[in-house]
């Protein structure tokens, strides 16, 4: 008769689980579960004493060693909510299953266990130098040839704003300088040029006559263009075991075009901060960084992602925060609540500051904006207003795990932005491995690069 009360509360729960707190617990909870070798699985429910010990968590047979409750091996075996919780032991797959009175199923979860990572946390400032893929077209401009008629060749022939140019006359694009001497040279030897244009990720080509600039003397097509960008980010994380790094946290556009920049060339160096201008609503605040000649600290950028730029350190990286590499935070097991944020705010001394995970974004796919920080620390509020630009890529790090990077600062309130969550970021870090392998809120992307130079021709 009492087991048949409580299997009619339950019920009752169940039905009322938009009401009541202890049925959204159970509605909450996942259908699957990744964790990292030597994770405990928990499964919180919010019931009665009473309730929970009418349950039981079964574990199918199929998941030897996996899962290890006080050191025995539970697949195939059932416990209850009183005995403790399992520990992840090795990777692979688990089916848990949580059963009423120990025979009636009502919910299952999938765990995959993933190998134990550990990284380095960042927290450096690093000046960052990329040069694109072939010459990024940022405006349009007339040409007055010497008779006073104007033109506008590269328009004319349906060359866009944002359109890479990748060849010019069968030859690579290298830098702007290289694309002028050849439009001034064809133009001297009256002849067309032909154009290798990339837009949109597809290619295609266009024949240009130039003309000879009245202003200039020299051959032009009505283009601006440039080919490198510069600026200032914060270094994520480093693995020691693979040499890779990760920084900013989202993908490094033009600042005219808004296009992510093809990487053909870049590196990072490092930089201290020389001063800070501090944010404020609808101006975000920015770091004044200066690069620094270290050949010890130095590496390549191998790829311009929506989570960061990616690449390999010359020589291995220490954190003086954090003297070993720390364990990071799946997605699943990042909660709302206190957390802190590795920068640099002087010179390049790492500091911590206190932050609040205020929301996890709910992600159906790997996504940039993954979380909402606030900046908490009364330190850092009276210093930079909250978050600015250069602190694109500062780690976060919550209960000893680092669980993502800060991305973006919403310019109506420096105090809060987003962050990308680690267990994106290091995808991308294997994906630089693989290709080495084959060969409503406005905010603002953190740093926001400045280009080193813009030629017109």
């Amino acid at each position: 008769m009492r087991r048949k009360t409580l299997g009619v509360i339950m019920a009752l729960l169940i039905i009322a689980g938009t009401f009541n707190p202890q049925a959204k617990s159970f509605f909450s909870l996942p259908t699957q579960q990744r964790v990292s070798v030597g994770d405990r699985i928990r499964l919180n429910l919010e019931f009665p004493e009473q309730m929970l010990r009418q349950l039981s968590v079964y574990v199918e047979p199929n998941s030897k060693k996996v899962l290890l409750l006080n050191g025995i091996d539970i697949s195939g075996r059932a416990f209850n909510f009183f005995d403790g919780w399992p520990v992840a032991t090795s990777p692979g797959k688990a089916i848990i299953q949580i059963r009423l009175f120990g025979i009636l199923p009502i919910k299952n979860v999938s765990v995959e266990v993933l190998p134990q990572t550990k990284i380095v946390p960042g927290g450096q400032s690093v000046g960052v130098l990329l040069h694109s893929e072939g010459v990024i077209v940022v405006g349009q401009s007339i040409v007055q040839d010497k008779e006073g008629r104007k033109y506008n060749p590269a328009k004319e022939a349906g060359i866009l704003v944002g359109d890479v140019i990748l060849r010019v006359n069968g030859s690579v694009v290298t830098s702007d300088e290289q694309v002028a001497s050849t439009i001034d040279q064809a133009g001297r030897s009256d002849k067309d040029l032909k154009f290798l244009i990339k837009r949109k990720g597809k290619t295609f080509t266009a024949s240009i006559r130039p003309v000879l600039c009245r202003e200039t003397g020299r051959y032009r097509i009505g283009l601006y263009i440039r080919d490198s960008a510069a600026g200032v980010g914060t270094l994520s994380f480093y693995n020691p075991q693979t040499g890779k790094f990760g920084a900013l946290g989202h993908v490094i556009t033009d600042s005219d075009t808004n296009q992510p920049i093809d990487v053909s060339d870049g590196k990072i160096v490092r930089a201290s901060i020389q001063g800070i201008q501090a944010g404020q609503k609808g101006q975000p605040g920015e770091k004044i960084g200066m690069f620094l000649n270290d050949q010890r600290f130095f590496g390549n950028i191998e790829k311009n992602t929506k989570f960061g730029i990616y690449g390999t350190l010359r020589y291995p990286l220490k954190n003086p925060v954090y003297s070993e590499p720390i364990s990071i935070a799946l997605a699943d097991q990042v909660k709302t609540g206190p957390a802190e944020m590795l920068t640099v705010l002087d010179g390049e001394k790492i500091e911590k500051f206190q932050v609040e995970i205020k929301k996890i974004m709910p992600q159906s796919a790997p996504d940039s904006k993954g979380l909402i920080v606030e900046v908490t620390d009364p330190r850092l509020l009276k210093r930079t207003g909250g978050i600015i630009q250069g602190m694109s890529g500062s780690p976060l790090i919550q209960k000893g795990k680092i669980i993502g990077a800060v991305t973006h600062v919403f310019i109506n309130d420096p105090t809060r932005g987003y962050g990308c969550l680690i267990e994106w970021m290091l995808l991308e870090t294997e994906q630089v491995e693989k290709n080495q392998q084959k060969v409503g809120i406005r905010e603002s992307m953190l740093p926001n690069f400045p280009f080193q130079k813009i030629d017109n021709f």
